[in-house]
């Protein structure tokens, strides 16, 4: 029997992802699924799975800003 294991790093980027995107969706007064799509299509999302590492060791105020930093320049709204 084949048992997926997840390393350790795997694990903590899925907890900080699961914990970052609905405080992201909070912090802007949105759903989750619309907040995902947002991150999604301003770059976002590939901002955070590129540099969660860095992100997680921030203020969650100060990673979810610059994650929204990172939209804005793509064309996402103030």
């Amino acid at each position: 029997m084949n048992k997926l294991v997840l390393d350790k790093s795997m694990s903590d980027k899925i907890s900080f992802i699961s914990f970052i995107v609905p405080a992201f969706a909070e912090a802007y007064k949105m759903p989750v699924s619309v907040a995902f799509k947002y991150l999604k299509k301003y770059g976002g999302w590939d901002f955070l799975n590129k540099h969660w590492w860095a992100l997680h060791t921030d203020n969650d105020i100060w990673a979810i800003h610059d994650i929204y930093e990172i939209c804005y320049k793509n064309g996402g709204m103030r």
